[in-house]
């Protein structure tokens, strides 16, 4: 796994929900046209990091296969994404202190593009910003974003001190480059939530494989 960027990147994939709008469960462990969803991911995320760990509640048994570290939220409560960008930027700076920046992605994005962590690496250097982050179809993407690695005590400071939950609203404290995809003819960032979308990511695929 190695990164086109020139500090090095620890990936970070976001599992740790609960799932509850599909019915509960892992999402990244749902079957999408015979692959798991979390293949996808990591097939497509992976090679543009140079360290890649799996952000993941429960029992890390499931996972095994993966043969990924696991890290779970270190805020009790499901507290949500920001507590798995929390546990990446902490992993970082215990485990893989060479890492300036984390890249995060949620593990139930299938279509990630392939030039994720290089364009928003390049755009946060290019326009003097602390974090950057995707967008899509007039949308953005605050979960898909790459973070420095020195605002693991701000975080922390937000989630347990200020009760911050909304990714968005801790990010609006710095300065945000933002970096945006054609979202045709597919949108990159399309995530599986629901068992509808995942019967849309089925007919997504087959415009990828015509």
């Amino acid at each position: 796994m190695k990164s086109d960027v020139s500090s090095p990147v620890l990936g970070v994939i976001l599992a740790g929900g609960l799932g509850r709008r599909m019915g509960g469960g892992d999402k990244p462990l749902r079957v999408l046209a015979d692959r798991v969803i979390l293949d996808r991911v990591v097939e497509r995320f992976a090679p543009q990091c140079d360290a890649l760990v799996l952000n993941a509640n429960g029992d890390p048994a499931r996972f095994a296969s993966y043969g990924l570290p696991i890290i779970a939220d270190g805020v009790e409560g499901f507290a949500g994404p920001l507590a798995g960008i929390l546990a990446g930027l902490e992993h970082a700076a215990e485990r893989f202190p060479g890492a300036e920046t984390v890249a995060t992605v949620p593990g139930d994005c299938p279509f990630l593009p392939r030039d994720l962590v290089v364009r928003l690496e390049e755009a946060r250097v290019r326009e003097y910003a602390d974090i950057a982050i995707a967008a899509s179809g007039g949308r953005h993407h605050p979960v898909v974003g790459l973070w420095p690695a020195s605002l693991k005590a701000d975080l922390r400071r937000a989630l347990v001190e200020e009760d911050v939950r909304k990714v968005e609203r801790f990010a609006s404290r710095y300065r945000i480059a933002t970096v945006a995809w054609p979202a045709e003819p597919l949108d990159p960032f399309f995530n599986v939530n629901t068992p509808d979308d995942l019967i849309e990511a089925e007919r997504l695929v087959s415009l990828l494989e015509d």
